[in-house]
C-alpha cells in the first residue's frame, strides 16, 4: 500500500519524515481498525469484513496521500522510498534513511493506536497467512503499486496518483490471496495485533520478500515502459 513523486520536496527533512509516520501510522491505524470494526459488526461473515475493511483502506489512502503528497511524496511504505531512489528520484541516502525509519516506526505506532482505540490488547499477532499463492499475490500487489505510481508520475499525471492508487489497492484486496499487503511498514505493524488484520511473527519474512521481489519486477517495468525521457536540447 501507497505515492511518491519524483520530485524533492523543498521542506526540511524533519518535517518530511514527520509526514511520512504519521501517513503510514494513520494508515495502519485504518487498516486495523476498520479490521475490527468488520469483526465487531459482522462477525462470521468473512466476505462483509473484507468488504467494509477494504472500502475504509482504499479510501483513507487517497485521503493521506492528498494530504501528505505535497510535502513528503506521501511514499508510507519503504518499497516506494527504495523505489523512487532506484529509478532517478534524486533523494539522498539520508532522506531514505530518515523516511524508512519514519514509516517502519509510523506503521507499528498505527496498530497500537488502532488497539487502543477498540480497547483492543496490544500483543503478537496468531494469523498464519503465507502459501505459495499469497507469497505470488504479494508479488502481484507489490509490482502493481509500483507500475501504478510511477507509470503516473513520468507520464505527467501525478494529480491522479491518490485516487489511482487508493483504487488500485481496493482492488487488489480483492483480485490478491493475499489482499495485498504489498508494503513492509504496514506488514510489520499488522503484525502487533492479534485481530482480523493481524499476521504472525513467522509470515512476515517471506511476505517482506514478495514484496522486495514485487517492487524490484515493478520498478523494472517502469523503467522499460516509462523511461525518462531527455529534454531536447
Amino acid at each position: 500500500m501507497n505515492t511518491t513523486t519524483t520530485t524533492i520536496s523543498p521542506e526540511p527533512l524533519w518535517r518530511r519524515a514527520t509526514a511520512e509516520f504519521l501517513g503510514t501510522a494513520l494508515l495502519v491505524a485504518v487498516v486495523v481498525g476498520s479490521g475490527i470494526a468488520a469483526q465487531n459488526l459482522s462477525p462470521h461473515l468473512g466476505g462483509l469484513e473484507l468488504l467494509e475493511n477494504s472500502i475504509a483502506t482504499a479510501t483513507a489512502l487517497t485521503v493521506l496521500i492528498l494530504l501528505f503528497q505535497n510535502l513528503s511524496g506521501a511514499h508510507f511504505n519503504p518499497v516506494v522510498t527504495l523505489a523512487d531512489r532506484a529509478l532517478g528520484g534524486g533523494h539522498m541516502a539520508r532522506d531514505v534513511a530518515a523516511y524508512l525509519v519514519a514509516q517502519l516506526s509510523g506503521g507499528v505506532m498505527g496498530a497500537v493506536l488502532a488497539n487502543l482505540m477498540f480497547d483492543t490488547p496490544t500483543r503478537l499477532s496468531t494469523t498464519h497467512r503465507v502459501t505459495d499463492g499469497h507469497l505470488l499475490g504479494e508479488v502481484v500487489a507489490t509490482a502493481g503499486l509500483i507500475l501504478v505510481i510511477f507509470a503516473l508520475t513520468r507520464s505527467g499525471r501525478s494529480g491522479l496518483v491518490a485516487p489511482a492508487v487508493g483504487g488500485y489497492i481496493g482492488a487488489a484486496y480483492w483480485f490478491t490471496s493475499s489482499t495485498s499487503f504489498a508494503n513492509p511498514a504496514v506488514t510489520i505493524g499488522r503484525i502487533f495485533t492479534d485481530t482480523f488484520a493481524g499476521i504472525t511473527p513467522s509470515s512476515t519474512p517471506r511476505y517482506l520478500a514478495a514484496q522486495f521481489l514485487g517492487a524490484a519486477l515493478g520498478a523494472g517495468l517502469v523503467a522499460l515502459l516509462f523511461p525518462l525521457r531527455k529534454a531536447p536540447k
